[in-house]
């Protein structure tokens, strides 16, 4: 483990021996590992993570062509530029502040979203559902109304806005501060007239609303995974992830409230991240598609409301 004292060293003598921005990308993934930092925020690696903070930190895109990105990582930096730099991943090193609230800057479906410490980093994997347009479930038919029930940032509300061109969409979170966040990229993506942030603890807000399509990224850490986290992940809101003892709190009001909000045609999809596993032992009726992701993540389930609405008449009763 790197010391402050380490990390500390001569900000005046890195400023005179790192030159280019590789100089910078290979001191700080040689900080990283010293750190053993946690990776998981937008990177999985400390050298993805050094080049996108950096890369952010002059203003540079995240993605290079091949030949024109060897010329920009050889480029020199200014000194001002170096000593932001230096600010900025030593404070990585030394807080575990993850990058996104660093620069201020996520990532999610392609798009750019503003994040600080009032909302989770997104990084969900219903990101693939929504640019397959869930097509596997929604076929041809468009929907026109679309929840996007804990929204905090509002990411998967835009990403939704973006790929159903004609939906309104309900962007609902019951931390006032989340949605003060969601209200800023609302307005920075233009979509005011579409995406609309509600106050409410889940659908109690919602009376006599429907919506054929709602999606669902609730917190679902359960006590003892929220025990384990990495310090990196105590930089988000404890509100946006931890849910009772097997993480399932939210998800069974989420389960019982939604048969009211669907149409009939309506689908329901909520991300349970490892809280999967205990869906097994407290709905082991319930007729729910695990959804399997090409490009990497788990514990999304997907249910119709015929389904949702025949399993609570038979539980019930």
């Amino acid at each position: 483990m790197t010391t402050n004292t380490q990390i500390n060293t001569n900000t005046k003598q890195l400023i005179e021996d790192l030159h280019t921005i590789l100089d910078m990308v290979r001191w700080s993934v040689s900080l990283f590992n010293q750190a053993e930092l946690f990776y998981g925020h937008g990177t999985d690696n400390p050298w993805d993570e050094a080049v996108s903070l950096i890369l952010q930190l002059i203003h540079l895109p995240q993605e290079l062509p091949l030949q024109t990105g060897d010329q920009v990582f050889h480029s020199r930096l200014t000194r001002d530029e170096k000593v932001k730099i230096i600010e900025i991943v030593k404070r990585r090193v030394e807080e575990r502040i993850p990058v996104p609230y660093l620069t201020n800057q996520a990532w999610f479906c392609d798009l750019p979203f503003f994040v600080d410490e009032r909302v989770l980093i997104p990084r969900s994997p219903i990101a693939e559902l929504i640019q397959n347009h869930f097509e596997d479930w929604l076929g041809d038919h468009e929907p026109t109304n679309i929840l996007d029930l804990c929204t905090g940032g509002g990411c998967i509300a835009i990403a939704l806005a973006y790929e159903f061109e004609e939906a309104q969409v309900d962007a609902v979170d019951i931390s006032a501060d989340a949605l003060a966040v969601a209200e800023i990229n609302i307005t920075e993506h233009e979509l005011n007239h579409r995406v609309f942030p509600i106050y409410s603890d889940l659908m109690e807000a919602l009376q006599g609303q429907k919506y054929d399509l709602i999606v669902s990224n609730p917190p679902y850490v359960d006590a003892e995974d929220m025990d384990d986290l990495p310090e990196e992940f105590h930089h988000e809101p404890e509100l946006a992830l931890a849910a009772g003892q097997d993480g399932l709190d939210l998800v069974d009001h989420i389960l019982r409230q939604a048969p009211n909000h669907l149409t009939d045609n309506g689908w329901l999809f909520v991300e349970v991240g490892n809280s999967e596993v205990h869906m097994y032992t407290r709905y082991p009726e319930l007729p729910i598609q695990w959804i399997e992701f090409e490009n990497g993540g788990h514990g999304v389930f997907a249910i119709n409301k015929n389904d949702l609405v025949d399993y609570w008449r038979s539980v019930d009763h």
